[in-house]
């Protein structure tokens, strides 16, 4: 089979599509023949060789987590699944045995990780992960479901957003930012975006956006924040000086849910005003199997539309990649093998 794989750690220049051996279902697992795979920052990371998960030793390395498709042959003791049904994998990957997976929710297991071989015509996977499409949902808008709305529906949830609330969304035309966005609205949430791009932001003001700011200077985002209504709840997937700014403008009693670190490793707190405003500051990573699968629905039923920026053969995953790493896309990039 054919796979999409980082054959040097380097950006776009270092992917190269590849032969490799067909894979064979082990116990408990499944093969998908992969209709389409989103991409995420967390591969474009690697691909810059900036993720300590993958070094030069583990190349050529095939990633990819967002996989839809059908399933094409099952272990002996898959009972679940069958040979052309159709599928979105739950990338997460869990020990099954600590507190949090036995306890819930899973995406806190001591040892999480995530699915990697999606880029590829056939995906080995465990068939427990597998959550059937319905009729409606087509694979490309199931691949772009995974990571970036099942991130922005459990950091949602965690906030306790809800009807009527005001929702800051710094970088709100990335793949989480406009997936933010999106299930705010359904939410009953108002929404208060920025980024840097004015034709980036009409877009998303078409998916819901109510109130957008057009800027990267964390003073001038603070006084037009400031302006339009106090937040209460922050979903920061960028990190760096973009903590500081949602701890300041959040309200008292509020909440801010980190899931990224596009722009910055470190954050500056304000201690003082953490503990007198009553705020919260919690990490998050993911979401549950029971996310998505609730995401799925909320898409069968015609709620919620992923947006897709734009769709790419197996052949074309360096231009994919390059593409995102221009930051000129708005929602998710898709790569249909």
């Amino acid at each position: 089979m054919k796979a999409a794989a980082f054959t040097d750690l380097i950006g776009p220049e270092g992917v190269s599509v590849i032969e490799r051996d067909d894979p064979e279902p082990g116990p408990g697992e499944a093969l998908v023949d992969v209709e389409a795979c989103a991409i995420n920052r967390h591969d474009l990371w690697i691909l810059e060789g900036d993720s300590a998960m993958v070094d030069a030793d583990d190349l050529p390395f095939v990633t990819g987590l967002d996989v839809a498709g059908v399933v094409s042959e099952v272990g002996a003791d898959v009972r679940s699944l069958e040979p052309g049904d159709r599928v979105v994998l739950c990338p997460n990957e869990t020990c099954g045995s600590c507190r949090f997976c036995r306890e819930g929710p899973e995406n806190m297991c001591e040892r999480f990780s995530l699915f990697h071989g999606g880029l590829a015509e056939t995906a080995r996977v465990r068939a427990d992960r597998l959550i059937p499409l319905p009729d409606g949902v087509n694979a490309t808008t199931a691949a772009a479901i995974p990571t970036a709305y099942m991130t922005a529906f459990h950091m949602l949830r965690r906030a306790e957003v809800g009807p009527g609330d005001f929702v800051f969304v710094p970088g709100a035309t990335g793949g989480v930012g406009v997936a933010t966005v999106q299930l705010a609205s359904i939410f009953g949430a108002k929404t208060i975006g920025t980024s840097s791009s004015a034709s980036k932001l009409e877009r998303v003001r078409d998916l819901g956006l109510d109130h957008s700011i057009q800027s990267t200077d964390i003073d001038e985002i603070r006084e037009e924040v400031e302006e339009i209504g106090t937040p209460d709840a922050v979903i920061n997937h960028l990190g760096g000086e973009f903590t500081e700014l949602g701890q300041s403008v959040l309200r008292r009693g509020g909440t801010m849910a980190i899931c990224g670190r596009t722009a910055g490793n470190e954050s500056t707190i304000d201690i003082a005003n953490l503990f007198l405003g009553h705020k919260r500051i919690i990490g998050s990573t993911m979401g549950t199997q029971d996310d998505l699968r609730r995401l799925v629905e909320l898409t069968a039923d015609g709620e919620l539309a992923p947006e897709i920026d734009e769709t790419y053969a197996l052949a074309g995953t360096d231009a994919a990649f390059a593409a995102m790493q221009e930051r000129e896309s708005v929602g998710k990039i898709v790569v249909e093998p």
